[in-house]
């Protein structure tokens, strides 16, 4: 398995593991130089190659990198961001085994390729706009060692400005910037090489992010029946607002729910009679509807209306103990900063049930403004607010994030950004709860649902998703 994501600081660490291991730092900065100019190789004809060296271990890469291209009769050109003198260790030690020039002023020239091995992904300071400009605007195609220079590995944001990269070579483990927006965009393809490093060291790092992916969903019993299925009620908005909860509850079935019920007013169910077969319809009040147990998961929130009414049934659901996905609407009402505190103190009153929110980043912010600072990523974000909240966090986008109270986290790559139609989270929220209501735990469907939603999107084809055609791929 290599979905592990592994923080700059991480990574560092995993080196030194490394090193302690029996493998020279010196060997594992040389089959990292060798790893990016065979990639190179495979990809690209010779031609004129420009190789653009930092004062740290990325430029030493770099030096390594030139090295072997040169060796094998590509016509290279190195340029180095600071005097030769002031290389240190492992970057000077590589320094010294080339044989070429060093140019002191960073000009494209002739080149036909760049390799940007300037600054990788523990950058400390901002990446000079000019310099990326330069590089940018050459175009020719950019290959990155570690991360594009300007990107920060943590977060996958832009430090000042940023390079953009075709391909970003990278070494035993993905870090988040590699695959949080903006970073995915500006890594361009990554390659991930093996260096040496022992598998071994990830026992004692202990990563907890990893990348999304499928994950096994448990096998049907021969021998069971509707209920032992599960059972998912999706609660309704009203008359005029009914088919986020519909297309909530279809997808909760689709996914493998053996029985869903929509709850709402007789007006709404009305309009819900005329769409749905398989889906059951209850207008009893939501205590009443889930005093039977059987009634195993929840999903509110979809269109469900902002305000007093909506949070007395979130009340009413989270009292109930039932497995509960908190969706749109239901994160809404409880934006003022004591309703989202009274939220957080309802979900930790049944312990050990599952409660999983599914915000997008405006409905987020409704909840935690004030409670999370701004300049964390979006991995530190959603960890932190599952383990303020009590609840598994789904904070969603291109690059969504799923994280649990414990400190684990997963981040998604499988979405296409057809996906971004509405009633597409609609569709997210009721897989989550189908798979909630099958039994799995709120981490567990979280991310399952996430993957499978992406997955949908994708065999259905880039033009004309709607949350429709959406739930017939699934």
């Amino acid at each position: 398995m290599t979905n592990e994501l592994l923080t700059p600081e991480e990574m560092y660490r995993a080196d030194s593991l490394a090193v302690r291991a029996g493998v020279a730092s010196l060997t594992l900065m040389e089959t990292a130089g060798r790893a990016v100019a065979e990639e190179i190789l495979r990809r690209y004809g010779a031609r004129p190659v420009l190789v653009l060296c930092g004062p740290g271990n990325n430029g030493g890469d770099g030096f390594v990198v030139a090295r072997f291209l040169k060796r094998w009769g590509w016509p290279v050109r190195l340029a180095l961001l600071v005097e030769r003198e002031r290389l240190t260790g492992d970057a000077a030690a590589m320094a010294a085994r080339w044989d070429g020039p060093v140019e002191a002023e960073i000009a494209i020239g002739d080149a036909r390729l760049i390799v940007d091995a300037l600054f990788g992904a523990g950058l400390s300071r901002d990446f000079p706009a000019s310099l990326a400009e330069t590089i940018n605007g050459a175009g020719v195609p950019v290959v990155a060692v570690d991360v594009p220079s300007g990107l920060d590995g943590l977060s996958g944001r832009v430090r000042g400005a940023a390079v953009r990269a075709e391909v970003t070579v990278t070494f035993f483990r993905r870090k988040p910037g590699h695959v949080l927006m903006p970073g995915r965009i500006l890594c361009g393809e990554v390659v991930l090489a093996d260096i040496g490093i022992p598998e071994s060291v990830l026992q004692e790092i202990a990563p907890r992010a990893c990348i999304n992916t499928e994950i096994l969903l448990p096998a049907a019993s021969p021998l069971g029946h509707k209920y032992g299925r599960g059972y998912a009620v999706v609660v309704s908005g009203g008359p005029l607002a009914t088919g986020a909860a519909r297309l909530a509850a279809v997808a909760a079935l689709k996914c493998g729910a053996g029985l869903v019920t929509v709850s709402g007013s007789r007006e709404a169910l009305a309009v819900h009679a005329a769409q749905v077969s398989a889906v059951m319809l209850s207008d009893a009040d939501i205590s009443v509807l889930l005093s039977d147990r059987r009634k195993n998961a929840v999903c509110i929130g979809p269109a469900a209306g902002v305000g007093e009414a909506t949070r007395d049934k979130v009340d009413a659901v989270l009292l109930s103990g039932a497995a509960t996905v908190l969706d749109a609407d239901a994160l809404t009402s409880f934006a003022d900063a004591g309703e989202a505190q009274r939220l957080f103190r309802l979900i930790g009153m049944v312990p050990g049930r599952p409660v999983v929110m599914t915000p997008h980043a405006g409905e987020f912010w409704l909840i935690f403004k004030g409670l999370l600072s701004e300049d964390d990523s979006k991995l530190e974000l959603a960890r932190k607010a599952a383990a303020l909240s009590g609840a598994v966090v789904v904070l969603k986008g291109a690059d969504t994030v799923i994280a649990a109270p414990d400190g684990r986290a997963r981040i998604n790559v499988n979405a296409p950004p057809s996906l971004a139609t509405a009633g597409s989270g609609d569709v997210l929220a009721g897989i989550v709860t189908g798979l909630l209501a099958q039994g799995l735990d709120g981490f567990a469907a979280a991310t399952a649902a996430v993957w499978r939603h992406g997955e949908a999107a994708n065999r259905r084809g880039p033009r004309g998703l709607t949350a429709e055609t959406l739930l017939e791929a699934l």
